[in-house]
């Protein structure tokens, strides 16, 4: 099965929902990063919850989300679009620890609590939206729900599971986003406030191999929920030899005869998708007089 998300209503428009498959998504950056288990499911979690914020821009916009808890993982980096193409990573890849108390992966502790989760949006024109919150957990679903009720104004509740093999490679790992409107009355509330309780956490669901629309009707029950649309998720990077090229000749040509004279060859590398790329003595000369 592809990596999908989808968007729905439920409760007759007075929730705002999505919900999100990125195993494929999420075992990419796996591949590309050889993240270790407890850094996988960091990270993984964060593409996830990635994807379905930038699932809810429009057009050519997107967003950056940074989280530096202060922990051993460093800092995790995520960028997304409104099209489900999502990229990320984290400082130091290899992080893994033993099991946590719930016998779960100790994603907290390779986060740690002490900094902050910061999300910027790109919606173009040179026009940015900028908001910060504090960790209040390091577990980060209960850390995005914060982000969303404090920067946002928005009372939501966001669930993210990553499963991750013994090998490191990904079992499953999804997730899913709702959002109360305005004008929803109390009984509906505390009718979903239950329901949360009731059901297994986000990653047994994803475990059992329930599909984004199956996690809704978990949540909501089948007769309340309204699919509007359903969105192809991919990791997904926007660099290239030719964007690292344009930026090698904005150094000038000072500079690029720098890089000539000391190597002879030079080499771009690419922290979101771990790509290298190589350019020669023939390449960088070319370079230099683009940039004269």
């Amino acid at each position: 099965m592809n990596d999908y998300l989808v968007k729905a209503l439920a409760y007759d428009g007075y929730i705002r929902a999505y919900a999100v498959r990125t195993t494929e998504t999420v075992s990419e950056a796996q591949r590309r990063h050889k993240t270790w288990r407890t850094a996988s499911a960091a990270l993984g979690r964060t593409l996830t919850a990635g994807v379905m914020m930038g699932a809810m821009l429009k057009g050519e916009e997107k967003l950056t989300i940074k989280i530096d808890g202060g922990g051993p993982i460093g800092v995790i980096l995520v960028d997304s679009n409104a099209k489900g193409e999502v990229r990320g990573y984290v400082s130091n890849p290899e992080v893994d620890f033993e099991a946590n108390e719930l016998g779960k992966l100790d994603v907290r502790r390779a986060v740690g609590t002490t900094g902050s989760l910061t999300v910027v949006k790109d919606i173009g024109l040179r026009d940015f939206f900028s908001g910060q919150i504090q960790l209040v957990s390091g577990e980060l679903g209960e850390d995005f729900t914060y982000y969303f009720a404090t920067s946002e104004q928005v009372p939501s509740s966001v669930g993210v599971g990553v499963l991750v093999n013994p090998d490191d490679t990904i079992l499953a790992a999804g997730g899913f986003i709702f959002q109360l409107m305005p004008g929803i009355e109390e009984a509906v509330i505390t009718k979903i406030e239950n329901r949360l309780k009731e059901i297994p956490p986000i990653s047994k669901l994803i475990e059992k191999g329930l599909t984004p629309e199956e996690i809704l009707t978990e949540l909501f029950g089948k007769e309340q929920v309204k699919i509007l649309e359903t969105i192809p998720v991919k990791f997904q990077c926007t660099c290239s030899k030719e964007r690292f090229a344009d930026a090698i000749v904005s150094l000038g040509a000072a500079e690029i005869t720098d890089m000539i004279n000391e190597d002879g060859k030079a080499e771009a590398h690419c922290h979101f998708c771990n790509e290298r790329y190589q350019y020669s003595k023939e390449e960088l000369e070319e370079l230099r007089n683009a940039a004269k």
